[in-house]
């Protein structure tokens, strides 16, 4: 029987999804143990990745003439990502970071490794391929997301202004499920979409994700 978008995106999420003890700092900032110095380091790796994103997203939405559906996926992904750009100040702000500090910080190799790979998947992957890796990425990035807003408020008395970058990546986006849809659906009617190829996409960002926290935990 022929799979749907709906189920192919269903399946590759559930068997790309990280085993739960794959990312112990998480638990330890829900639990409001990990220190505030790690937070800070959070949103100052941040403050790199995410303009990193948006432009290998870009980069892909220009390559996608052919694969249209792809195309607006990364649009609206490069959108998002200027958006949580937007939030991530009041963050860095709570957390004790001023731009002196921003401008003199070195970023990690471990937590630059996945922007790095979103970067290569920009240049070589196809567009639609990619779209099948980072939507099942995103949804354990969307849980980890909404662990953390909830701890910043419970344990470290953040306010909402400087919880809203980890509530604008918590939060349902059902446009953009559509668009995912949309390009997998496309690329499964033309039989252009590798599927092998894009599951070894998104294995590798799993484990980009896994040691960007990892790294992290080293700190806490």
């Amino acid at each position: 029987m022929t799979r749907t978008a709906t189920e192919l995106l269903e399946t590759t999420t559930a068997k790309l999804a990280p085993d739960p003890q794959a990312n112990p700092l998480v638990p330890l900032i829900a639990r409001g143990e990990a220190s505030r110095d790690t937070l800070a380091t959070l949103a100052l790796e941040q403050h790199w990745v995410i303009p990193a994103d948006r432009r290998a997203f870009l980069h892909l939405a220009g390559r996608g003439t052919e694969e249209p559906e792809a195309a607006a996926f990364f649009e609206m992904l490069a959108d998002g990502e200027a958006l949580a750009g937007e939030r991530l100040q009041p963050f860095a702000a709570a957390c004790g970071i001023d731009e002196a500090r921003t401008s003199a910080y070195e970023p990690l190799p471990g937590c630059q490794a996945y922007p790095s790979y979103v970067a290569w998947l920009a240049l070589n992957a196809s567009p639609t391929d990619a779209v099948l890796a980072i939507t099942a990425n995103f949804s354990a990035w969307g849980g980890y997301c909404a662990k953390i807003a909830q701890a910043l408020r419970v344990h470290y008395g953040f306010q909402d202004e400087s919880c809203a970058f980890f509530d604008f990546f918590a939060q349902p986006a059902p446009e953009l499920d559509e668009r995912a849809t949309a390009a997998v659906q496309a690329g499964l009617d033309a039989g252009f979409l590798d599927e092998e190829q894009a599951q070894g996409y998104g294995r590798l960002l799993q484990s980009y994700e896994a040691l960007f926290w990892s790294t992290l935990l080293q700190l806490a």
